[in-house]
């Protein structure tokens, strides 16, 4: 269950080439970095999210949709606005066998859903002395599957320390088009690595995890578009009221560090950032002779750059095998 959220990307607008980014923040929650039951686990995650955007971030979907060349000076006056209602499905397997003295376990997510987007205002395109106009909008919508998203973990625990390393990417095979306004895949590989360390004190109740990590983007085939390295922090904090249920906080902050390349010049680096904070809630419930979780997030984003921004949320529900103990099955099912 330790990818149950964690192999997520975004049919939304967010951020790089179009505001498409293949990392979703937000994937990494409570207890990540704790080592898990050994065997097969489900998790299906119910993800929406609302977000909008004035300047760039909506004037390099207009550059990208209208194929703007870059020898064409734009000024744009656009907002932009666009949600996604997904279900992604996360089948992992965890071994029991040690791997480097850790936990490896593997996963894959698929997803299938709906993503909508608008946007509205006023385009002035000039080559030399000639200048056109225009003003409208564009809307469009899809239903349908998206990329798939292979990962990797390797944990370890010493005590109330744990620590993890991953790795995942992105296969681009979801509906992608670069024409359009709403996409379900981003239309390139990518890779992501990075770290995490999570503190839990079962007698205490008290937990805190942070995970980081950067992607690497490939060329968009269909575009020559280079999305630049991101760098990104998922963290949460939580509560045990019982051995059951949990409240916390969650957040992430994302931070492109390096620029584009095949990008308009009117946009510049592109370079994209945002900051996340909002609650959570979870729940630990059996499933006959298995272990049920069910987990309710939120995020309100602020301090965006190049990047749409808004609210999202999550919810998590997954089975994983039956822990020993009470306690066991707490540091396993919680890991979101």
């Amino acid at each position: 269950m330790a990818m149950a959220i964690t192999s997520i990307p975004s049919g939304a607008v967010r951020a790089d080439e179009g505001g498409v980014s293949y990392w979703l923040p937000g994937r990494f929650g409570s207890l990540a970095a704790t080592p898990q039951v050994p065997g097969w686990s489900m998790a299906e995650v119910y993800y929406h999210t609302s977000v909008s955007a004035f300047g760039n971030a909506a004037a390099a979907r207009e550059i990208q949709v209208a194929r703007i060349p870059a020898t064409v000076n734009v000024d744009l006056n656009l907002h932009l606005n666009a949600q996604a209602d997904l279900v992604l499905l996360n089948p992992t397997y965890t071994f029991a066998t040690p791997v480097l003295g850790g936990q490896l376990a593997i996963g894959v997510t698929g997803l299938f859903g709906r993503s909508s987007a608008n946007l509205d205002g006023t385009l002035t395109a000039a080559v030399g002395p000639l200048a056109l106009t225009r003003t409208g909008s564009i809307a469009d919508s899809i239903m349908s599957v998206g990329d798939l998203y292979p990962q990797a973990t390797l944990k370890w625990n010493a005590g109330v320390h744990n620590f993890m390393t991953y790795v995942t990417g992105d296969i681009p095979v979801g509906a992608y088009s670069s024409t359009r306004l709403a996409n379900l895949g981003i239309g390139h590989a990518a890779i992501d690595a990075g770290g995490g360390y999570s503190y839990f004190n079962p007698q205490a109740g008290h937990e805190f995890s942070a995970v980081a990590g950067f992607t690497y983007n490939f060329k968009n085939p269909d575009t020559q578009y280079q999305n630049g390295i991101d760098f990104h922090v998922d963290w949460a904090a939580s509560q045990f009221l019982s051995k059951q249920l949990f409240v916390g906080l969650v957040g992430y902050a994302y931070q492109q560090i390096t620029e584009d390349f095949g990008q308009h010049p009117a946009l510049g680096g592109f370079r994209s950032r945002v900051f996340s904070v909002g609650p959570q809630i979870g729940f630990l419930f059996p499933v006959g002779d298995m272990q049920g979780f069910l987990n309710l997030k939120g995020y309100g984003e602020f301090a965006a750059e190049n990047r749409p921004a808004g609210w999202n949320t999550w919810l998590t529900f997954s089975v994983s095998p039956m822990a020993p103990t009470t306690v066991a099955a707490t540091r396993r099912s919680t890991t979101k």
